[in-house]
């Protein structure tokens, strides 16, 4: 016969045990988010988003784990912030100017020379960014944070003192603003987003483009080009972001933890790029390419064609792209 104590016991301590791991699961629980990113694993920008995980890690005690794709190696540029949008990763980093199509606002700091230097930079963005963030929660998305690249130049593989000496030359794109300065240059233009520009560079299919020192780096271009030309038209920004769902499902403290994070990693990236700009174009002259500054003539042709570029998209953004404008001048 079964001791009745025994039975008691035994079932007591059984009720006990579940109710400590049905207690306990909730603590130990991890939400496990992704977020990609088209830019190699070395790049500041990459960095500074690993950084930023781990912080939300510390932050939170490991009850939101964020996994940084790299190099594009979750979604290709292009389809990160869709990929946001749907919810099929919850945080993504996008060159913000590649979605100038659907929204002129997205394409504000590459109007070309409107701002070329990182404190000009600073206040065009202070100037946008209500605007952009507008845009994106429209779309179901929250702004997180927005790091800068260095100012942008040109690679070629021969010497351009004029703007005529680019007529003909196989010129990469990769938003609207330089596919259209392709076309007002009478260049063949190629759209090639940064992941893909290493083999296209390689094979042939494009023999110039303007970037920073950081993508020409990251790309190897002394392999292919020889020149760059430091025109310094415009300083393009990263966006990262959040599945506003997503996170509107976080609780307080841990949608906090997030914010501090962001606004850490903002500071932190936009410091990076200042160190780091003039490091990337010694490092492309210690590979033998010639740096320089454009001539005067060359200058002067690129000047022109931005003159034509910034009317473009003031005529698209009208008013309130115009107020911004206006507005950033005033700073």
């Amino acid at each position: 016969m079964i001791d009745r104590r025994i039975f008691t016991a035994a079932a007591f301590a059984f009720a006990f045990g579940v109710s400590a791991l049905a207690f306990a699961a909730p603590a130990a629980a991890q939400t496990k988010w992704n977020l990609p990113a088209a830019y190699p694993i070395d790049n500041p920008h990459s960095e500074n988003l690993i950084q930023f995980g781990k912080d939300v890690d510390a932050a939170t005690g490991g009850k939101l784990a964020i996994t940084v794709h790299p190099g594009a190696s979750l979604f290709k540029a292009p389809e990160i912030k869709r990929a946001v949008q749907s919810g099929q990763a919850q945080m993504g980093e996008v060159l913000l100017s590649i979605h100038e199509n659907e929204d002129p606002i997205f394409g504000i700091d590459v109007v070309p020379f409107l701002a070329t230097s990182f404190p000009d930079a600073k206040k065009l963005y202070a100037a946008s960014k209500a605007a952009v963030e507008k845009k994106l929660d429209s779309q179901g998305i929250k702004l997180l944070f927005m790091v800068p690249w260095a100012p942008q130049g040109v690679y070629t593989k021969k010497d351009i003192n004029t703007i005529d000496d680019m007529k003909g030359i196989k010129w990469r794109s990769y938003n609207v603003g330089t596919a259209r300065l392709g076309e007002l240059l009478g260049m063949q233009s190629v759209t090639i987003q940064a992941a893909e520009l290493p083999q296209a560079l390689a094979t042939g299919v494009v023999n110039s483009f303007m970037s920073s020192g950081g993508t020409g780096y990251d790309s190897k271009v002394w392999e292919s080009l020889t020149h760059f030309y430091d025109t310094q038209a415009w300083i393009p920004k990263n966006a990262t972001f959040v599945n506003k769902a997503a996170f509107n499902g976080l609780d307080k403290a841990t949608q906090d933890a997030i914010l501090k994070a962001a606004a850490t990693a903002e500071e932190r990236g936009w410091k990076m790029w200042e160190e780091k700009a003039g490091w990337y174009l010694e490092q492309l002259k210690a590979k033998g390419m010639k740096v320089q500054a454009p001539s005067p003539a060359l200058a002067d042709g690129f000047k022109k064609a931005g003159e034509t570029l910034t009317a473009d998209w003031l005529k698209k953004a009208g008013a309130d792209g115009q107020a911004i404008v206006d507005a950033y001048k005033k700073m």
